[in-house]
């Protein structure tokens, strides 16, 4: 393999992020990599093409993509982009590909080594390069920014001679990676803040995050999460009994945000017209589920839209709203990952397909789709189960 990385400007309309920061480039150049930034791809990450250019890369075109042995990018690229990469390149992105079947066989017979980050396994090594907590973290922490800023009242209790302004009470539904930077931000913005999730671990992080835990806790709430730390999908009976909860819980709240979202499944729906409905005037509602369904009835992707008098934020990329920070976290996990891909002595490239993150993330590779959720059995580089 050779060694030169292209790192591709974005093509979709609300996608401001980039795959490389000032100092993973440098990284990459001290690996052994030759790279080629596309003309404006760091620009809406408040990173131009001259801080690139000063630290040892070449700032191109998209024509140099056909020379790159990898491709680094944030989205899945287009079947444009797909005829413009060399057979054999490697390509690292975030690829979406749970009901993308068509454009993983796109990318398979293009001849192209296909790796999606966010199906890196959640073990300790694989920390630096887990994509979904790292920009699920800033999610959280926008999710309330957007939150606060459509919301027409103040956040913290303010006692003045004027009178007194009561605290937003802030409701938040699932407390993963994003749920949690979501409580933590809430809280310091003033809030009062409770929060909910199907996992039993969840209440101590809340509890130690100084907000309420929301949840019927039974035996089914005891075994509700996944060895890989995920919340199962709980059964009909639970979720009725959950919902009743939530739903005296959500009329009382200004402000309610949802989180919840099982891999390669539709957003299960957590809060209805009804429940909205019996909010208080000026309520808002910010749905960071909404890319697969949406956990919100009414949500809209790609906006803000008022459902039953609730004001519904539901911005697609909420990461992306934050660009400049979510880029300098993105592209460290990528840059970690492609690390170990490299020969430190020959600075060289190469695929050990025992290591068990290339078989956890490798999608497609030699002409076929390989990993054991999306080829054919005969075709998949490791037996399903075994990733």
């Amino acid at each position: 393999m050779g060694n030169l990385v292209f790192v591709a400007k974005e093509t979709a309309a609300d996608e401001a992020r980039v795959a490389a920061s000032v100092e993973t480039v440098k990284k990459l150049i001290s690996l052994g990599f030759d790279v080629v930034v596309e003309a404006g791809a760091g620009a809406l990450s408040r990173i131009p093409d001259s801080e690139y250019q000063a630290i040892g890369a070449r700032v191109g075109s998209f024509s140099d993509a056909a020379k790159a042995d990898v491709v680094l990018k944030v989205r899945r690229p287009t079947s444009k982009e797909i005829v413009g990469y060399q057979n054999g390149a490697i390509v690292i992105a975030i690829m979406d590909p749970y009901g993308n079947e068509q454009a993983l066989a796109e990318m398979a017979r293009a001849g192209l080594t296909t790796f999606a980050m966010e199906l890196m396994p959640r073990i300790t090594r694989a920390q630096s390069m887990d994509v979904l907590s790292s920009q699920a973290n800033l999610a959280g922490y926008q999710a309330v920014i957007e939150a606060a800023a459509t919301y027409d009242r103040a956040m913290p209790m303010m006692m003045t001679a004027a009178g007194t302004v009561p605290a937003a009470k802030v409701f938040v539904m699932g407390a993963g990676v994003a749920g949690l930077q979501a409580i933590a931000t809430a809280r310091r913005l003033g809030a009062v803040v409770s929060a909910t999730d199907v996992r039993p671990a969840a209440k101590e992080q809340v509890a130690s995050l100084g907000a309420k835990f929301i949840a019927v806790e039974d035996e089914e709430f005891k075994a509700a999460e996944t060895s890989g730390g995920y919340a199962k999908e709980m059964s009909r009976e639970y979720q009725t009994k959950q919902a009743t909860l939530v739903s005296d819980h959500i009329s009382k709240q200004d402000i309610v945000i949802t989180t919840a979202l099982i891999p390669g499944r539709p957003a299960p729906r957590l809060v209805t017209r009804a429940m909205l409905a019996s909010m208080k005037p000026g309520a808002v509602a910010v749905d960071l589920a909404v890319e697969r369904g949406g956990n919100i009835e009414g949500s809209n992707s790609g906006g803000v839209v008022e459902v039953e008098g609730v004001r519904v934020i539901g911005f697609a990329n909420m990461p992306g709203r934050v660009a400049a920070s979510a880029s300098l976290l993105y592209a460290k996990n990528l840059v970690t990952f492609l690390e170990t891909m490299v020969n430190k002595d020959t600075k060289t490239l190469g695929l050990n397909f025992d290591d068990e993150l290339i078989r956890a993330t490798m999608l497609t590779h030699d002409g076929v789709v390989v990993h054991p959720n999306f080829s054919d059995p005969d075709q998949a580089i490791v037996k399903k189960g075994e990733v």
